[in-house]
């Protein structure tokens, strides 16, 4: 692919209950460039929307387990504001209008083009960038491009890249508490040490103050403020 910028892949959740279909999409997304996960069912969908980071989501309208638009409200009320294609038979205006009114950003109906749909994709992944180079950790902003944290006066602390790295995976889904293998696994997944996640908590609140991330007894961490 393709994608027009020097970062690493897409990462895509398929949530469709057609095997056939989703193994047909996820090669053609793979000799794109995506990393594509698949989910069967709309619960399957709903786990891994929630426990995981993409980049962007198609899901299909009539699943079993929980339906399409169910599973967008549920990822919605949890904050989840990853873009969502919802890819479906269902293609009346209505129809469209209940998808986005749940929250997809795109509505795609079947039979469609190859062409078309990744063409949807990559707007989808070029928008959700745009609007991610700067995310607001209370009072303070975090700059992706930069990597950089703009603090309330305006001083700017700058990051190294591991730092960086867990920051945004925290900053990017705030109301989110992410276990320790959940960041190991999306930060550090060739670090042998499973003491890296709190190696790189303790960094981060070196550098921004010990509020910048909370720890949920039990769970894990999630974002504090600055």
């Amino acid at each position: 692919m393709t994608q027009g910028h020097s970062r690493d892949p897409w990462r895509l959740l398929l949530v469709d209950d057609d095997r056939e279909l989703a193994d047909m999409l996820s090669g053609v997304l793979r000799e794109e460039g995506y990393a594509v996960d698949i989910a069967p069912d709309g619960q399957r969908g709903l786990h891994l929307g929630l426990s995981r980071r993409y980049d962007v989501l198609v899901v299909d309208r009539r699943l079993p387990a929980l339906d399409g638009l169910d599973l967008l409200r549920r990822l919605r009320s949890r904050t989840v504001r990853t873009p969502v294609l919802l890819l479906t038979a269902m293609g009346a205006v209505h129809d469209r209008v209940d998808g986005l009114d749940a929250g997809a950003d795109d509505y795609l109906a079947k039979p469609f083009e190859l062409d078309e749909l990744s063409a949807r994709l990559r707007a989808l992944c070029r928008r959700a960038l745009d609007t991610t180079d700067v995310l607001k950790i209370g009072s303070g902003r975090l700059h992706v491009g930069r990597r950089e944290v703009e603090l309330a006066s305006g001083e700017q602390v700058a990051l190294a890249a591991r730092e960086f790295a867990l920051l945004w995976a925290l900053a990017s889904r705030p109301a989110i508490v992410h276990s320790r293998a959940e960041l190991r696994r999306l930060v550090f997944q060739e670090a042998p040490a499973s003491s890296i996640v709190d190696t790189y908590v303790y960094y981060l609140r070196r550098k921004l103050g010990r509020q910048i991330v909370r720890t949920v007894r039990g769970l894990g961490y999630r974002l504090g403020r600055l």
